[in-house]
């Protein structure tokens, strides 16, 4: 009998992790079958390229993951049972409506169904504005760019990474219109003085004004609202203030955090349920200092490799994987032809050097590349040897996992 491995979910953290199961199990031991409701990669990092007009290169899973023996079921999930390991799907057929009900079967799950855009519960934004935290969103804001005239007014809210990418990606493209970006802190008050200083440098040279230190109450047709009382012109707002994660997880019998991320131990397995991994931004994990891994790329994909490796481990006997997550630099495109790489600390706190301009930019395109190369290549790079499963079912006297101290 084979070990039944599901992984929910195909972004970055699920279909990496996918792939490495598949390199370290025998196609004999175990069944793995990947649960996504589109037929193609997202490059979620670049959505905001899409989203001013460019084409990304199509990435379908069905070439990605021929002849490594990863299932790939077109469904989209729609509840989790724990207790009975079962997870309940609507096949879409790969355009994302789900057309009929399965239920599946599991040994081990990996919940990796990761998040979407969060309007943090401002009156309006849900109406008004405008997300690319998914590919639909990314292709409307780009139909509704593409109708702007001259001169009208986009107004990017959020200043963090994702904002501040957005809004130079538009400025760029769009030097004909008015950008804005509307922060709740200072313009990259977390970077390096060379780091803000370069970041301010390029938004002056694009002609993107920073409303700086700005809480904005409300979004309405052509405006948002601050909570000063002023009013800031917005023909598009878009909307880049934080993500929320999938809701199914809230519904099982995991334990999860107040915002619904999973609660995991150091090898991403949950603390509740030791039959369950989760990863990515789906996942509440700790890295240095005691402080949960940001909802990112850059932890995304070491989760996924961490929980792979643990789970490959378990069912074959071998030695766990003892790697610290950490944090090296933080990348941001300013555009095509400029970037910043801010370095950072092991628990991601800002450390003088930075690396800007050109050769910034083409690091950050290297990243982005790179990123892309390994969820569709999962089978190379790595070790060709697979082990075999020795153990097939959790162990019953293993179900309380501790934390880790």
């Amino acid at each position: 009998m084979q070990h039944r491995i599901i992984v929910l979910g195909a972004g970055y953290s699920g279909a990496i992790a996918a792939g490495r199961l598949a390199k370290r199990l025998r196609r004999e031991d175990v069944a793995i079958t990947l649960v996504n409701a589109e037929p193609d990669f997202v490059e979620r990092v670049r959505l905001h390229q899409l989203a001013v007009g460019q084409d990304l290169r199509p990435r379908p899973f069905a070439a990605m993951f021929a002849g490594t023996g990863v299932e790939l079921k077109l469904a989209r999930v729609t509840a989790v049972d724990v207790d009975r390991r079962t997870v309940a799907v609507a096949v879409t057929g790969g355009d994302g409506d789900g057309d009929g009900a399965e239920e599946l079967a599991y040994d081990t799950l990996v919940y990796a169904l990761g998040s979407g855009w969060s309007d943090q519960g401002v009156p309006g934004s849900a109406e008004h504005a405008h997300q690319i935290a998914s590919r639909t969103g990314a292709l409307r804001l780009r139909e509704r760019l593409a109708r702007l005239d001259a001169g009208q007014s986009v107004v990017v809210v959020g200043g963090g990474l994702t904002g501040l990418e957005a809004a130079a990606e538009i400025a760029e493209a769009r030097p004909d219109l008015d950008v804005a970006l509307a922060a709740r802190g200072g313009l990259g008050d977390w970077l390096s003085p060379k780091g803000r200083r370069h970041l301010r440098d390029v938004f002056g040279r694009l002609g993107i004004t920073a409303y700086e230190n700005v809480d904005v109450t409300g979004v309405e047709d052509g405006q948002v609202a601050t909570a000063d009382g002023t009013f800031i012109p917005a023909a598009v707002t878009v909307w880049t203030t934080g993500f929320a994660v999938h809701p199914i997880a809230r519904t099982t019998a995991l334990e999860v955090t107040d915002t619904g991320r999973i609660v995991v131990d150091e090898t991403m397995r949950s603390l509740s349920h030791p039959d369950v991994y989760a990863i990515g931004d789906a996942a509440m994990a700790m890295g240095p200092g005691d402080k949960p891994l940001r909802m990112s790329c850059a932890s995304g994909t070491p989760m996924a490799w961490q929980a792979a490796d643990a789970i490959a481990a378990r069912l074959t006997g071998g030695k766990l994987p003892n790697v610290p997550l950490r944090y090296f630099n933080q990348c941001i495109s300013l555009g095509r032809k400029e970037g910043l790489i801010q370095y950072v600390t092991a628990d991601d706190r800002a450390v003088r050097a930075a690396l800007t301009g050109r050769v910034a930019a083409l690091y950050k395109e290297l990243v982005c590349k790179g990123a892309a190369w390994g969820v569709a290549n999962p089978l190379l790079g790595m070790p060709a040897r697979r082990r075999r499963v020795v153990v097939r079912e959790p162990v019953g006297a293993d179900r309380a996992v501790k934390a880790p101290a």
